[in-house]
């Protein structure tokens, strides 16, 4: 099983050590096991704790995944497009990334992007008579999953006939939700469900992971074999000292209430995508009430020097695969006396224990923060937001008007009233580009983190634009800085943004779309909806008091982002 080790500086292993004592004298962890709300706000947490024995159930109903295994096979499908968002999507994506494909079986694939670019991408990706869809989505009514089947359907329905479209999708949904009666009325070939009580971001080792390990090959016996060696280590009986998932989540609270809460997230080349997912889990879980921990994932190292006093460092090392460079970099910073945790994976079937791990961890954190570590308040906000700009667009055809603080060079600057207040103080005169960006990147002081949010097109060349960005800032501002793709991260680090500390800066970009893709049934496109999901999430920025940016690039994305990068330069 995955091991931990810790270096932390001497304040902060004191406390943690007294933690330990504390929750070992009160019971703590036995509490958690019989579902205490207490042990967080004593509201409603005891109804979204199913995760916690989810492996043993998995476990016992293991054959319903061999025999869905050995059916994909028979039936001869390349390809398996899984249509997702958040919590229905990122630990598929985990597994795709780590895992790969194995022989004879299809290759998977995760569309979690309104953007059309995107979707028009994995269209071509397929080859659509041999692609089983696998709809993800717990409550069955979040927009994105909805729409993703309506155009995929639809397409497949051109492809194969009304008769056998049915027999290419399936479901993963919760027991009576409307993606269930979408599902029946559609004639799936399966629906597998959820538990209601585990979260979106709970629910890896339930049916919403496990299906599609299933159905792209992992061995998921071994897989939740590992799971289940992490919930007996983590059980109730274990001292807190020797529990590998309190210990963890006593660590990784205590620091964030002593200031250090933005934990970055070091991971070796076979497992990069884990950060994804651990994002989404830390930041909506502990995101909220002016709390929480910000995870900081895939800034790439550097020296020591260029780290501030708020931050934890945690390492998970592929011992199969380990990197040097990443080793010499972590002992750097072990030796300058940032704290440092070190979990050692053997292999990749150790993500089995890792995703239980963190969920303990993640429950443990968070009452520590004394926060509701299960809910999402933030994210519903965006979500509403979105809808009402959905709903007008269905009325009237358009989204509402909005007028630019600036247009310069192309590139038009958009923000709320107080934000424009001010930089209007801060650019002096320069009512340039660089000059807004200067003064909005003058607004970032010690403490405090740069998050870049990218409603763009997720891809190999964007993404290299974007992590520029991020770094320029945080080599001169000495930050810990975050870069997210809109929509997939509205439901996941989208809650801490917003719900979180306000000690966010937030540079969110979007742009003109160059391909249009019309939603079958409805008056919406995908590029409306990611207008709508833009325009929503900085909404609700605005109104939690986020100091905020909004850089609309035209449709000559390349030649945007090169100027918007020539800009920040300039600007710092």
């Amino acid at each position: 099983m995955s091991r931990l080790k810790t270096s932390l500086p001497e304040s902060i292993a004191a406390t943690v050590k007294a933690t330990v004592a504390d929750w070992q004298s009160r019971g703590n962890m036995q509490r958690l096991w019989q579902r205490d709300a207490t042990l967080w706000t004593g509201t409603d947490e005891a109804n979204w704790l199913g995760w916690s024995d989810i492996v043993d159930e998995q476990i016992a109903q293991h054959d319903q995944l061999v025999k869905l295994a050995k059916e994909v096979q028979t039936r001869g499908f390349q390809h398996v497009l899984l249509l997702g968002m958040g919590g229905s999507s990122l630990c598929p994506e985990v597994l795709r990334m780590t895992f790969g494909r194995f022989p004879h079986f299809p290759t998977l694939h995760v569309l979690d992007s309104t953007d059309p670019a995107q979707v028009k991408a994995f269209e071509h990706l397929i080859d659509i008579p041999k692609t089983l869809f696998i709809v993800s989505s717990k409550s069955g009514s979040t927009l994105e999953p909805n729409i993703f089947k309506q155009y995929f359907f639809e397409r497949t329905k051109q492809a194969v006939g009304a008769v056998k479209v049915g027999s290419q999708f399936i479901a993963i949904t919760d027991p009576g939700s409307k993606m269930q009666q979408v599902a029946e009325a559609d004639r799936f070939l399966h629906i597998f469900f959820g538990r209601p009580s585990i979260g979106g971001r709970y629910s890896a080792l339930s049916n919403f992971g496990m299906v599609p390990a299933a159905v792209m090959g992992v061995d998921t016996k071994k897989f939740l074999a590992r799971a289940a060696e992490m919930t007996r280590a983590c059980g109730p009986g274990v001292t807190v000292n020797d529990n590998p998932g309190a210990a963890l989540g006593i660590i990784l609270g205590t620091a964030a209430n002593a200031g250090r809460d933005k934990v970055t997230i070091i991971t070796s080349p076979g497992i990069s995508d884990l950060g994804a997912w651990l994002e989404q889990l830390l930041a909506e879980s502990t995101g909220k009430v002016g709390k929480g921990i910000i995870p900081v994932d895939r800034e790439h190292l550097t020296t020591p020097e260029a780290y501030g006093s708020d931050r934890v460092f945690v390492y998970v090392r592929l011992e199969s695969g380990a990197d040097a460079d990443q080793d010499a970099k972590v002992a750097a910073i072990e030796k300058a006396g940032h704290p440092v945790v070190r979990i050692t994976m053997a292999d990749i079937y150790d993500l089995g224990a890792e995703f239980f791990r963190w969920e303990i961890a993640t429950a443990v954190a968070g009452a520590i923060l004394g926060i509701n570590a299960f809910n999402q308040p933030d994210v519903e906000a965006s979500k509403i937001a979105t809808r009402d700009l959905t709903s007008a667009y269905e009325k009237t055809g358009s989204l509402p008007a909005e007028k630019p603080v600036l247009e310069d060079e192309g590139i038009k600057l958009f923000t709320d009233e107080k934000n424009a207040a001010e930089l209007a103080k801060g650019v002096r005169g320069d009512r340039s580009l660089a000059g807004y960006l200067k003064a909005h990147l003058a607004r970032i002081q010690g403490g405090d983190y740069f998050a870049v949010l990218g409603y763009i097109q997720m891809n190999a060349e964007h993404e290299p634009s974007l992590q520029a960005l991020r770094h320029l800032v945080r080599d001169k501002k000495r930050v810990a800085t975050c870069l997210g793709f809109g929509p997939r991260f509205l439901h996941s680090t989208g809650q801490a943004y917003k719900g979180g500390p306000n000690s966010g800066v937030f540079l969110q970009i979007t742009c003109d779309d160059a391909v249009e893709l019309p939603v079958p049934g409805q008056k919406y496109t995908f590029g409306i909806v990611k207008a709508a999901q833009a325009r929503g999430d900085f909404q609700v920025l605005a109104d939690r008091g986020r100091r905020a940016l909004r850089v609309h690039l035209g449709s000559n994305l390349k030649a945007g982002l090169a100027t918007l990068q020539t800009a920040v330069q300039r600007a710092l």
